[in-house]
This record gives structure tokens, C-alpha cells and sequence, in this order.
């Protein structure tokens, strides 16, 4: 990887971090592809509701994943033109079928890319991001093997919610009424494995004191075993 520097994580292995650039259609968009030694595999970041790959909710999920050997993707879905509109708008950020389009494309770059080639690939969303991994996750059943959702718009995924064939880790706050309640009436639309995970008191953004770790931890443990248990995993 270009770019890249080593550091340590807190089980001993190196994590190369590196900048890259993924051509979708005809823009360019950047991200911060992270990858440890001996990777047991790649998860894919699907950011939504106006974050960025800068969040700090999930660059702190994603070095939890790390640490745990998992190679992350935190990328933009929208250039920063289409930031700076949707700023003013929030439209972009609730197009579903956009959003998935490109992520579906980042999905596939992903797959080939010579430093997780051979991994089997998983895709965290938050927000409305998580509506565009299960959408990217029923159009392509071959690549993406394990999904999990950080207080997501599952709802908004529509009719793709009976076509998901991945494993789905949902974790909702337990403050969070609406978005719980919407999780809900989602898994029973869905044919998957899935599973609800409420982080006791936490909000939308679990910003509350421990929430935020507890998400960090179910997901990397949700990976860990789905995307080692996939069928057709190559060891590196």
C-alpha cells in the first residue's frame, strides 16, 4: 500500500494504514484502508446521516476491529462537493439505491485489492449507511458475509430485506425508541440469520460513558465469527 506507516496494535501485530482512492463511475472517492498482519478478514465501512470516514464513532470502531485482526475500509460515499449539498439538503444521504450503488462498487474494488484479497469481506453501517449494506449485501450474496448495524435505518432498505443472505448483527440503544422499534418491524421482513443487540440506556449516537465500547466489541466478535465461518475461507 502507498502511503502507509506501521504501528503496533495491543496483541503484538503490525497495522499497515494506508490513503486510497476508489474510482466509482466517474468521480474519485478517498479512504483510510487499514490492514493487520495475518487479517482474518475485511469489513467495509458504510457511513450515513452526513458523517464521513472522519467520524469519530467509527474510526474508534474500527480500531477495535483492528486490534482484533480485522482489516477496515472507512471511505467516503459522497465526494466533498456532494457533501458540501447534501449539508444543505440531506438528500443524498437518504438515497438508498445511490448510496448502495456505490457501495456496491467499493465492495468489489475491496474484494480484488491486493493487500485483503483472499478475505472474506463484512460491511458495518451506522445511520442510513446501514439501509445501503443490506441493500449492497442482498445484490451481492457472494462477496459480503456478515453485516452489522450501528443504530441503523434497516427500515429503509425496503424490499432488499427478504434478499439478505448474510448474518445480520443489529445493535440499537436502548434509549433510542424509534430507530429500536423500526429494527424490529426490519428483522421480521428478513430471512437471514439476525440478531438484536440493545445497549442498555444508550442513544441514537451512543455517546453515553461504555456505549460506544460495547458496540466496538459486539461487532468485532460478530466478525470474527461469521466471516472465519464463512465457507470458502482461504487462509493467508
Amino acid at each position: 500500500m502507498s502511503q502507509s506507516k506501521s504501528l503496533h496494535g495491543s496483541a503484538g501485530f503490525a497495522i499497515e494504514h494506508a490513503t486510497v482512492t476508489v474510482a466509482v463511475d466517474s468521480i474519485r472517492l478517498e479512504g483510510d484502508l487499514s490492514v493487520p498482519t495475518a487479517a482474518k478478514g475485511a469489513v467495509l465501512f458504510a457511513h450515513g446521516s452526513g458523517s464521513s470516514r472522519h467520524s469519530p464513532r467509527n474510526r474508534y470502531v474500527a480500531d477495535v476491529l483492528n486490534e482484533g485482526g480485522l482489516a477496515t475500509l472507512l471511505i467516503d460515499l459522497l465526494t466533498a462537493d456532494e457533501q458540501e449539498v447534501d449539508l444543505q439538503t440531506a438528500h443524498l444521504r437518504f438515497d438508498i439505491p445511490f448510496l448502495a450503488r456505490r457501495l456496491e462498487a467499493i465492495a468489489e474494488w475491496l474484494s480484488i485489492h491486493p493487500d485483503v484479497r483472499g478475505l472474506k469481506l463484512g460491511i458495518f453501517g451506522a445511520s442510513t449507511g446501514a439501509a445501503a449494506a443490506l441493500v449492497t449485501a442482498a445484490e451481492l450474496p457472494h462477496l459480503v458475509r456478515a453485516i452489522v448495524s450501528r443504530g441503523g435505518r434497516s427500515d429503509l432498505a425496503g424490499g432488499s430485506l427478504a434478499r439478505v443472505q448474510a448474518p445480520l448483527l443489529l445493535i440499537v440503544g436502548g434509549a433510542d425508541h424509534v430507530v429500536l422499534d423500526l429494527n424490529r418491524k426490519a428483522m421480521a421482513q428478513m430471512h437471514c440469520e439476525k440478531q438484536l443487540q440493545i445497549v442498555p440506556a444508550a442513544g441514537h449516537l451512543f455517546e453515553e460513558q461504555g456505549a460506544l465500547q460495547k458496540v466496538s466489541v459486539l461487532a468485532r466478535d460478530w466478525f470474527l465469527e461469521k466471516l472465519l465461518n464463512a465457507p470458502g475461507v482461504r487462509a493467508r
